[in-house]
């Protein structure tokens, strides 16, 4: 089953995350059956045509209300052998079930059974005997059948170095397969020692090339709103100062505009007059009306991004105390919203914004803090 996400419901303010996957509905009218959504949630909550939990699930699987394959689809060829066979076993109702119920052990942070599987596996590596050799099999056979030949995450081997390791010495794997003998065994475990040793060179390497990264979580992300101050800007500054149409006059191109929405739209201007008008507009709100009617230069698009940014880095060089608020926000990311600005500029609720004055405001604050610590 494909699986799909995510997903979420709220039980007394509180999320709980969930997935879902296709099955085959059936309607109590004409039996027919269609394509539905079952949804799984972290706290055992299953929901399709009802509310339900696993046990339910079980009972509608069994009564046939739901399916996990197309009724009366045609079912594929049987494998002449099962050892060379590239396709896992068939999606049943109870192999299904037990997927279900790794999804919400998944969903909610506990081991499934795959991982489990490769606990046991862990322990035998350290201790190769018996007992650790059944609790393998153990795990192995909890894993749903139709998944087990991911549970190694091996594209090339599948699940048969598992299927080799629980065949006694001597005995076929898989009834058609290759006799196993002691040696075969111990070639199983080397190759899963092989894959811990491999794992460990990506993970040094990736420390390696990683290792800029930070190594805590950022601080919480921050919200620039939009707000409209009838009675005019606070005297006591505040995180409002990042928005572009803020007074805060920048001395930039040669020129020195009232605030960076002045300049950004004057400079955007074709015409000298217009960018003049818009250089002089009483508010920022009336720079970008002005600015918004003018004919736009026609390499703007190329230019644009640059002109914002160093309009930016100007207003909060040239004013001490700005930068200040700036750096306030530490390293978290900006999301720069309104109404009024395109969502090339702001953050979007609906997944156009691409959050350009947020980044750059990042920028910014980054450039902020390398003049403090480099030299020069």
């Amino acid at each position: 089953m494909t699986w799909r996400g995510p997903t979420y419901r709220t039980v007394d303010g509180q999320r709980i995350d969930g997935e879902w996957c296709h099955v085959w509905r059936r309607d109590p009218w004409n039996d027919r059956h269609y394509l539905d959504d079952l949804i799984v949630f972290a706290d055992g909550a299953v929901r399709c045509e009802e509310r339900t939990d696993l046990h339910g699930l079980e009972k509608l699987l069994a009564s046939g209300r739901i399916a996990v394959t197309e009724p009366g689809a045609s079912k594929p060829p049987e494998e002449q052998s099962m050892w060379l066979s590239r396709r896992g076993e068939p999606v049943t109702p109870e192999g299904f079930l037990l997927e279900v119920a790794d999804k919400i052990e998944e969903l909610s942070g506990r081991p499934t059974s795959g991982q489990r599987c490769w606990d046991a596996i862990r322990r035998f590596q350290q201790d190769p005997n018996e007992s650790n050799r059944v609790l393998i099999r153990e795990a192995y056979l909890a894993v749903p059948p139709h998944v087990r030949i991911y549970v190694l995450g091996d594209m090339d081997r599948q699940d048969r170095p598992l299927r080799i390791l629980l065949t006694e010495v001597g005995a076929a794997v898989d009834g058609g397969g290759p006799v196993v003998t002691a040696e075969m065994h111990a070639d199983v475990l080397d190759y899963f020692n092989r894959g811990d040793e491999g794992v460990a060179r990506e993970e040094e390497s990736r420390a390696v090339d990683h290792a800029d990264d930070p190594p805590t979580a950022g601080q919480a992300a921050f919200t620039s709103l939009e707000t409209i101050y009838p009675r005019g800007w606070p005297d006591v500054l505040g995180l409002f100062v990042l928005r572009n149409e803020f007074p805060a006059p920048v001395v930039f191109a040669g020129e020195t505009y009232p605030s960076v929405l002045h300049g950004y739209w004057a400079l955007s201007a074709a015409d000298a007059a217009d960018h003049d008008q818009i250089r002089d507009a009483p508010s920022g709100r009336e720079a970008r009306d002005r600015g918004g009617r003018a004919e736009r230069r026609a390499d703007w698009p190329r230019m644009r991004l640059a002109v914002m940014g160093g309009l930016l880095e100007a207003k909060f060089t040239q004013h001490p105390d700005l930068a200040e608020i700036l750096l306030s926000t530490g390293d978290s990311v900006i999301s720069y919203t309104g109404h009024w600005d395109s969502p090339f500029w702001r953050d979007a609720s609906d997944g156009r914004g691409r959050n350009w004055v947020g980044r750059l405001l990042e920028l910014t604050r980054s450039g902020l803090v390398a003049r403090q610590v480099l030299p020069g």
